[in-house]
């Protein structure tokens, strides 16, 4: 088997309201675990994963981007500077053009954000080298979105990106509910935040995405105000939580400021709880485990 590393990226970090994150779970039980702001926002990672084999270097997505101005970035207490997918990459010793292939969850601002940069007010690829992986039906839903969801897909800056891929033979669109995206990494779909929301994994890890944003969010009824049918959340959770049981597989956080990880376990209810968690250190990048 060839031998692979996994870094944990974070080009930024940013904050969304707190009650929105965590739904219909009143703030004196949220707040405990995950305290607000004066403004009741609570600090987000924007956790991506990157993947080193001895012939590819994959990117599970993007991160914000920096070139949303002063009021979004105030708005959402972006933190983050100039080139942050660039400078998270430069952290491994990897530049942009090193990127072999980009995995999309989804289409939402904060995950697709870091795809492209702003040069002389028109949107360019960051990753010119990579193969974009995506799902083809989710792509289609962020063209129609609907009104509740439809703030989260900003096409006017990933469309003239993706067409760019697409006229460079360099977009592969994945299908159906679970699949293989490239040799060793698969894919299975939620559809609770948004239609066909793409994980990946391996038999090491689970890219969770905004299913299972947080470590605190492995409850089943913590559902995210943001997502489109929270019912749907909670059986893909309960369904995806004994998946990962199963396959004994580490679940990665996107948008957990503590844990970048975790391992899980059923408690003596029978409910899924996180069993080993895995610490974020403040670098830009490091090992998660070596295969």
């Amino acid at each position: 088997m060839q031998s692979k590393q996994y870094f944990s990226l974070e080009p930024a970090r940013f904050k969304l309201d707190g009650g929105a994150m965590f739904g219909i779970i009143p703030k004196p039980l949220w707040s405990k675990v995950h305290p607000a702001d004066e403004m009741n926002r609570i600090e987000l990672a924007l956790r991506l994963i990157l993947i080193k084999t001895g012939e590819k270097n994959i990117l599970i997505d993007t991160g914000i981007g920096d070139y949303h101005g002063d009021k979004f970035d105030q708005r959402f207490a972006v933190v983050g500077g100039i080139s942050p997918l660039e400078r998270s990459l430069a952290e491994i010793n990897l530049k942009p053009s090193d990127i072999t292939d980009l995995v999309i969850s989804h289409l939402h601002f904060d995950h697709v954000g870091g795809i492209g940069k702003m040069v002389d007010g028109k949107m360019e690829p960051v990753l010119k080298n990579a193969m974009v992986h995506l799902h083809l039906k989710h792509y289609e839903y962020s063209h129609h979105p609907t009104d509740r969801d439809g703030g989260s897909f900003h096409t006017e800056y990933f469309k003239p990106v993706l067409d760019w891929y697409g006229e460079h033979n360099q977009l592969h669109f994945v299908d159906g509910m679970e699949g293989d995206i490239l040799p060793g990494l698969k894919f299975i779909c939620s559809m609770g935040h948004t239609p066909y929301l793409l994980h990946a994994y391996d038999d090491k890890f689970i890219y969770m995405a905004d299913l299972i944003p947080t470590s605190n969010h492995v409850n089943i009824p913590w559902v995210m105000g943001y997502d489109i049918s929270p019912g749907v959340t909670t059986l893909d959770k309960k369904r995806f939580l004994q998946f990962i049981e199963e396959k004994h597989l580490t679940m990665i956080f996107e948008h957990d400021p503590v844990f970048f990880g975790s391992s899980v376990k059923k408690n003596e209810k029978g409910e899924y709880i996180c069993d080993q968690k895995f610490a974020y250190e403040p670098k830009a990048a490091y090992p998660i485990f070596l295969t």
